[in-house]
């Protein structure tokens, strides 16, 4: 594993595990979020589908990488281009449960977000959520097309999958 792609719907738990992973085999890992909505010195901005591109390529020329996100057109690239593709699909009710305690944590200062943390985004949150699940034959269908290298796991909390994927 050089090339790890880790996809999930919002609150699945895909940032921990890319820190952890990153951590346990000492690969560098990236926010997709972070190459959409860049950060600059007068604020976010969202880069263009190409823009993107030209960032995931450049972190591709360098070698091993991670990157973690949802399922973007922009990025889906990511599926030729990575040896390994994790899917982190934990059940329904534990991400509502996490989009909710996230929300709550941001509010209170104990978590900081790359976007503002307010009502609207949390609806937004699980506007996505409940999308992801109507749409979620499509998406399956998508990493179909992958299977050889496709590891899906429900819980990021365990990485006992990492030894069966050496």
């Amino acid at each position: 594993m050089k090339k790890i792609f880790i996809i999930g719907i919002v609150a699945s738990g895909k940032t921990t595990l890319a820190r952890r992973l990153s951590k346990q085999i000492g690969i560098p890992w990236y926010e997709l979020d972070a190459i959409v909505h860049h950060q600059t010195n007068n604020g976010r901005i969202k880069r263009t589908p190409q823009e993107q591109m030209e960032v995931i390529k450049e972190i591709d020329r360098q070698g091993q990488w991670i990157f973690e996100g949802t399922d973007r057109e922009s990025y889906r690239c990511l599926y030729e281009m990575a040896d390994t593709i994790i899917f982190l699909d934990p059940p329904l009710w534990k991400r509502k449960i996490r989009i909710v305690t996230r929300y709550f944590k941001q509010q209170s200062g104990l978590e900081q977000a790359h976007y503002k943390s307010d009502l609207k985004m949390l609806r937004m949150m699980f506007q996505w959520t409940n999308d992801f699940e109507k749409n979620r034959d499509e998406f399956e269908a998508r990493i179909q097309l992958y299977e050889d290298k496709v590891i899906r796991i429900s819980d990021n909390n365990s990485m006992k999958w990492l030894e069966l994927n050496p």
